[in-house]
């Protein structure tokens, strides 16, 4: 899925616009549900060096979003789950 994302992404915004997170250790319960269906997690840019004063951390109480980025986001979002459908056609029967 991760490899499927990424390759949504840079079709959708162009290679040099998907970089790659650095790993960390941040908590999260997604790799729960990524044990029974595949899953990718990905970040959606919304801070903007350019028209705001500080980009703050997601958790914040000064957090702000330059809200531009979410058509995009859900544009990507969409587009993830139907090129995998597309590419994994099955038929129910």
């Amino acid at each position: 899925m991760y490899a499927h994302a990424k390759e949504v992404a840079e079709g959708m915004l162009g290679e040099a616009n998907v970089k790659i997170a650095s790993q960390n250790m941040g908590g999260e319960d997604f790799a729960f549900y990524a044990q029974k269906a595949a899953g990718a997690m990905f970040w959606i840019g919304v801070g903007n060096q350019t028209t705001m004063e500080r980009v703050r951390p997601l958790h914040s109480p000064h957090f702000v979003m330059d809200e531009s980025a979410l058509p995009i986001g859900a544009a990507f979002h969409a587009s993830v789950a139907i090129e995998y459908l597309n590419k994994n056609q099955w038929c129910a029967a």
